[in-house]
């Protein structure tokens, strides 16, 4: 017979409920605080606070730096790249989540 697997896997998932400082977010991907800052003058996140001091981030935000990150390590894209490829990942989530939706719909 065949190994059955019986481990479980347990998390949290780190969306819109986890609120992190700037140095928390830092520290989580590995990053300076002066990349989080062009990430934010790029668009690509979107920190709660006005003042850099007092900026606050997301979960999923984590998601964000370090799919930037490996993008700029890995395929040497910048900043304006990182931007795009970020939107155009988030579309192609959305659309697999509509389809996803429609799928159970015509399975119910």
């Amino acid at each position: 017979m065949g190994q059955r697997n019986t481990d479980i896997l347990n998390g949290i998932i780190l969306e819109d409920t986890t609120r992190l400082t700037l140095r928390e977010l830092c520290d989580a991907c590995a990053v300076n605080a002066e990349f989080i800052a062009e990430l934010v003058d790029e668009g690509v996140l979107e920190p709660a606070g006005i003042e850099k001091s007092h900026w606050c981030f997301t979960g999923y935000s984590l998601y964000r730096v370090r799919t930037a990150k490996r993008l700029q390590r890995d395929l040497q894209v910048n900043l304006a790249g990182v931007a795009l490829a970020l939107e155009l990942l988030d579309e192609v989530r959305q659309l697999r989540e509509r389809l996803d939706r429609i799928a159970k719909l015509r399975h119910d």
